[in-house]
């Protein structure tokens, strides 16, 4: 097992990977950009070195001065979370060079799953079911509307390269093809670095699976059941739920056996996630994100296994702990993510002070949070806040537990989209597992009128609960008591 291990990312999944590593004896170590100072993560590492910038380039994915942080601090391992540097084989090869193992899969399994086409060509290779559409990247328009005729209309333009939903155009006719393409193509030159496109056919309506796998560097790879991810705006996902709603074990073992087999099929040995659409009874690849996933906390939740912590063991050279029969689903999962977003406003990002808090408790009840009270979300990253995650006995009882959270669940100074996940939590058509990735547009109208009416209820219950948060002075004596613990915990730990 490591001795350390550093960290190369922020907020809550940095924390979340710190609690993995406690858990083994492991110590840690925090890397904070400037916008960071304050942040939760680096009061819980074992260890915060400062990155002195806030300039991504210059700090969270500076490959270079992580490094030269590792070997400083006598790191021997790096974990990245997800994000970031976590699908670049550059830094892989760098800790190759230095004598660090990167906690993940290697180059070669990165490098195959990140491009969409060479992934959707090794799918067809090995018989996993994979979208109608081109195997090669768009280099001629007219070429390209043939291929859309063939495929037929609609069809959805690609990055090779993208992920997060970035990169994406559907097409319903042919006139608007050409403008499309090279939409896509100048958005994937600027985001990514590579203008590669391709052409699928556009399936209306599906739902979006994931199935979470892990594998060792012993020949052992397993999946720990299935996800539903298909409440999405802008192809980002707001809710998760495990196990899927409509998934039978006929489906399961059909749809694991294909994971799997993608998993195998670039010699992976880590915590990975394989992502399908399904659509009247047909599954079909989607692509494989080669790192631990935002919303692993719901399978952890019905399977009981720490991914986190299989992930650290496996890259030390420890055998999984578990084989296949040994996965089993126990109830249901429901995550929230809960973002400084307006959700009446297009979900558009709000970052600012956090001068209320309360988080929600209570039996199967999770938060992965890198909040407190008084906090400054920074504007330049991601606007997640928190994650929410319950756990009931079965979906109806996640649900109802969901429900009773979120209203736990206060956050005073940012909007946030606590309002939409309330709304959704009533609305039938979720409640009836009606789901595609079209839904929150498909249901836009009840949605708002139901977040309009829970934003004036939650208005209202706050005014009354303001009296309850602590006064300015107090805040700061009490996060400066903290620093003060945290730093004597630290000491403690370096003394022994």
């Amino acid at each position: 097992m490591f001795d350390k291990v550093l960290i190369a990312n922020r907020g809550e999944i940095a924390i979340r990977v710190m609690r993995a590593c406690r858990e083994l004896d492991v110590n840690t170590v925090a890397i904070y950009s400037d916008a960071d100072k304050t942040g939760l993560f680096t009061k819980y590492a074992d260890e915060a070195v400062p990155l002195n910038s806030s300039i991504l380039s210059q700090s969270y994915l500076d490959i270079d001065k992580i490094i030269d942080i590792a070997l400083d601090t006598g790191a021997d391992a790096i974990h990245p979370g997800y994000g970031f540097l976590s699908e670049n084989p550059v830094l892989g090869n760098k800790c190759d060079e230095n004598n660090i193992t990167l906690i993940g899969p290697r180059e070669n399994a990165i490098q195959a799953m990140g491009d969409k086409i060479t992934s959707k060509q090794l799918m067809e290779k090995i018989g996993v079911p994979t979208v109608p559409g081109d195997k090669e990247g768009i280099t001629d328009i007219e070429e390209a509307k043939k291929r859309a005729k063939e495929i037929g209309f609609p069809v959805i333009i690609k990055s090779s390269a993208g992920g997060g939903g970035i990169g994406m155009r559907v097409v319903y006719e042919e006139d608007e093809l050409a403008r499309a393409i090279e939409s896509t193509q100048n958005l994937a030159q600027t985001t990514f670095g590579d203008g590669t496109v391709y052409i699928e056919k556009y399936i209306e309506k599906p739902r979006h699976i994931e199935f979470q796998v892990l594998a060792d560097n012993h020949g052992n790879t397993i999946h720990v059941c299935d996800r539903e991810c298909s409440i999405q705006r802008r192809h980002q996902k707001l809710i998760e739920e495990a196990p899927s709603p409509i998934m039978t074990e006929e489906l399961r073992q059909r749809m694991g056996e294909s994971a799997i087999k993608a998993a195998k099929s670039v010699d992976y040995n880590s915590a990975g996630t394989v992502e399908f659409m399904y659509s009247n009874g047909e599954y079909y690849f989607l692509e494989m994100n080669t790192r631990i996933q935002v919303e692993h906390p719901i399978t952890e939740a019905i399977t009981g296994v720490d991914l986190v912590k299989q992930q650290i063991k496996v890259a030390s050279g420890e055998k999984l702990d578990y084989s296949q029969d040994d996965i089993k689903v126990n109830g249901h999962a429901i995550e929230c993510r809960i973002n400084a977003e307006d959700p009446l406003h297009d979900f558009n990002p709000n970052p600012g002070r956090i001068v209320g808090y309360r988080s929600p408790g209570g039996i199967g009840v999770r938060m992965d949070s890198g909040v407190y009270n008084g906090y400054t979300i920074p504007s330049i990253y991601d606007s997640m806040i928190a994650k929410l995650i319950v756990h009931g006995n079965n979906r109806d009882e996640a649900i109802a537990r969901m429900k009773r959270a979120l209203n736990e669940y206060i956050v005073v100074g940012v909007p946030t989209t606590i309002p939409f996940h309330k709304a959704l939590m009533l609305n039938e058509n979720f409640k009836n597992a009606n789901l595609h990735t079209g839904f929150i547009e498909e249901n836009k109208l009840d949605l708002r009128a139901d977040i309009e009416r829970v934003v004036k209820e939650d208005e209202d219950r706050i005014a009354e609960l303001k009296a309850t948060f602590l006064p300015s002075k107090k805040v700061a004596a009490i996060a400066t008591s903290v620093n003060t613990y945290m730093k004597r915990i630290t000491e403690d730990q370096k003394s022994n």
